[in-house]
């Protein structure tokens, strides 16, 4: 167990065990796995570290001296340079480490030297609703969409209305809105089109309504014309201006979508048709050392199965990047990444922002210092599998393999983009907790064991037990099955708490 604090419980001249954690044997730093005393002695490696300064629980303490000048590192590369001299036994953090990152970056491709193997033959297997396109959901839900924000509450009065009068009969019905759609130009009017066009394609949908008004600039022939891949038996569409009742024919056509869907049934599926989608939200100095790598072997089963782990934030693996542009199965998929990372931080620097401005102040309060710390451990979600594709904003996955994802790292943003782009499951690390939750069902878990104990009402999984003698492969072994048991219908503590947003990313002008 890992407590927010405690009494060390030392007298003085003893010296302490297991309450530093290194990552790599070349880091200059430290984490504190709780609350650290000034005098104390810690023992790391068969070396001493007596603290110089108090270090609070979740932050760092040096345990070599760094040069004011010089490169501070963590996970066994930079997270910034030194603003003054450190000397071992020093918290570091923003008073005397800064970010190294500045603008755009030049990179070259070199071949990777090995792969992972795939298409393991005997594979783990959860209960999916397989599709007539061979996609597997892991719900058979109805989901009502809408193409402008002027009919959002229509959406969810008719979702409401149905709930009750068709309950039971599928595992849900829902109405995703939002505020877009109308007043929208160029790229923003197509990530709107884009993402809702995705989602009604999505294969946790048994059935779709897309609910239009009929003047907005997101029309909805067009929105339907740009979704080849819809399953047109399992779709109503209608515009609510040319509706005598929009409520009553949305009622129609959501019980016409429940008969259809509810003659679905689960099967045995393997873990190769999972779309796994990888997110961390307030992230803290644990979430690189336990829930980030944890979720990486999760990433790793999934991939070496012949499945899809899906990561994105792009501005969160700045600093990072190198480590997936080294894994790129080949040069399109290479300059694919260099595009999306130059051209995200491109969008920063064109509106007069710094690309490292981040971490958030919970990532910090959390003991983050830089971009580059948030990133070394944001990228440990993806494992060590390669990259096989790149997919810029509202795509939709097309191959199997580890794959990248253009989005922001707002949590609703690119859970959302994760949704679009294929996820069926989403699992999202968190050190600080949020209640919220989106259209695929997100299993949150917890860097810490505080975290998890303190809300459990929001918290799936406790990655705390990676550093309290679980290791990450123990641990690892219990998330797969938590995850292959969600995927065959166990409710996640966002969908039992009624939490499904969706949120579109907007760039441009607004009319």
């Amino acid at each position: 167990m890992l407590p927010l604090e405690r009494d060390n419980g030392m007298k003085d001249g003893q010296i302490s065990t297991e309450a530093l954690h290194r990552v790599a044997p070349e880091d200059d730093v430290a984490t504190a796995l709780r609350p650290l005393q000034s005098g104390e002695a810690v023992s790391l490696g068969g070396e001493v570290v007596t603290l110089r300064e108090a270090v609070p629980f979740g932050h760092k303490a040096a345990v070599r001296g760094v040069a004011a000048g010089q490169l501070v590192r963590k996970y066994g590369w930079p997270i910034g340079r030194a603003t003054r001299d450190i000397a071992p036994g020093d918290h570091v953090h923003t008073h005397n480490l800064q970010t190294d990152l500045s603008g755009l970056d030049q990179y070259s491709f070199e071949a990777p030297s090995s792969a992972l193997a795939t298409g393991a033959d005997a594979q783990p297997a959860f209960m999916g609703y397989r599709r007539s396109n061979g996609r597997v959901g892991t719900r058979n839900e109805i989901w009502i969409l809408c193409t402008v924000g002027c009919v959002a509450r229509t959406a969810q009065r008719i979702a409401q209305a149905a709930s009750e009068r068709f309950k039971g009969r599928t595992d849900g019905i829902y109405a995703f809105t939002h505020p877009f759609g109308c007043s929208q130009l160029g790229d923003d009017l197509d990530n709107t089109r884009r993402v809702i066009a995705a989602l009604a394609s999505h294969p946790n949908a048994g059935g779709v309504l897309i609910l239009g008004l009929g003047c907005e600039n997101n029309q909805l022939d067009q929105l339907l014309a740009s979704a080849p891949g819809i399953d047109r038996e399992r779709l109503r569409a209608f515009s609510a201006q040319l509706s005598e009742d929009e409520i009553e024919d949305g009622l129609a056509a959501v019980e016409a979508l429940v008969e259809r869907a509810e003659l679905d049934r689960r099967e045995p599926c393997p873990l190769s048709d999972l779309v796994v989608g990888l997110k961390c939200g307030g992230s803290d100095g644990f979430s690189g050392m336990t829930a980030n790598p944890l979720v990486g072997r999760i990433a790793d089963a999934v991939a070496e199965a012949g499945g899809t782990p899906v990561l994105t934030e792009i501005p969160e693996i700045f600093g990072a990047e190198r480590l997936l542009m080294a894994r790129a199965t080949h040069e399109g998929v290479f300059d694919g990444i260099v595009s999306v990372v130059n051209d995200f931080k491109s969008y920063f620097l064109d509106h007069g922002q710094a690309v490292h401005e981040n971490p958030s102040p919970g990532n910090v309060a959390g003991g983050i210092t830089t971009l580059e710390e948030k990133s070394l451990g944001a990228v440990q979600k993806a494992g060590r599998a390669p990259v096989a594709q790149v997919l810029r904003y509202g795509e939709v996955v097309q191959d199997h393999g580890l794959t990248l994802l253009e989005a922001p790292g707002n949590d609703a943003v690119s859970c959302t983009a994760l949704t679009a782009a294929g996820a069926t499951v989403i699992l999202f690390t968190t050190g600080r907790g949020t209640p919220l939750g989106f259209p695929a069902p997100t299993l949150k878990i917890a860097s810490n064991t505080a975290l998890a104990e303190r809300k459990a009402h929001w918290i799936d999984f406790d990655a705390g037990a990676v550093l309290s003698g679980g290791g990450l492969d123990g641990t690892a072994g219990h998330l797969l099955a938590l995850l292959l048991e969600t995927a065959s219908g166990k409710p996640t503590r966002a969908e039992l708490n009624g939490e499904r947003e969706i949120a579109i990313w907007k760039s441009g002008v607004t009319l």
